[in-house]
């Protein structure tokens, strides 16, 4: 899921430079959602951004390039990301954050990075962190002010650098075995610290 910046093939007429050009990877399951809100992407990005995107068929990239409106390299960069959230799972409506806001990023990590779980025990720490019904989840989601998409073994969470660590550390609990009201509770009295703060 890296965004690649590979010179296109010399065969074609029109050169491309190196940092003109943005290409996000789509994985196979993710063709239908990106299908169906094609609209919703290529708006913002051509209409606000004054760039151009397209979906190449041949190579299953999304390529973002600078047209002749486009007035810097930062808009590029905001628009890849913004198309790399959805494609991550992210809805289109939180992705578009990317594009308004400048303090929010993207962080990602494996389950199995934090502590090395095979088979049953790998299911239950997944479990623990979208909690019955997903209630775990959207609870981190709410008190950290941030979003979180658990695919798989991968954990992708999308918001401000300090909220991310904040509900990063919360998640690394659960998979280390935490109890969720515990971890809610030290949740609580850090967000409250942190709203202190500001």
């Amino acid at each position: 899921m890296e965004v690649d910046t590979e010179k296109p093939s010399s065969n074609k007429k029109e050169k491309v430079d190196d940092a003109e050009l943005r290409k996000v990877f789509v994985p196979s399951h993710r063709y239908g959602p990106l299908k169906e809100n094609w609209m919703k992407i290529f708006t913002p990005v051509v209409e606000h951004l004054k760039l151009q995107i397209r979906f190449n068929l041949k190579s299953r990239h999304v390529e973002i390039k600078m047209g002749k409106e486009a007035q810097d390299i930062a808009s590029l960069q905001k628009a890849a990301d913004f198309v790399k959230s959805f494609i991550l799972g992210f809805e289109v409506d939180d992705s578009l954050a990317l594009l308004r806001l400048d303090d929010l990023f993207l962080d990602s990590f494996e389950v199995t990075d934090v502590k090395d779980l095979k088979g049953d025990h790998l299911a239950r720490a997944i479990g623990r962190l979208a909690g019955k019904g997903g209630r775990t989840k959207y609870t981190i989601e709410n008190v950290t002010k941030t979003r979180i998409v658990l695919a798989d073994t991968k954990v992708h969470i999308l918001g401000s650098f300090q909220n991310i660590q904040i509900a990063k550390r919360a998640l690394c609990n659960l998979i280390l075995g935490s109890p969720p009201s515990k971890v809610y509770g030290t949740l609580r009295s850090v967000a409250a610290r942190s709203s202190e703060r500001f």
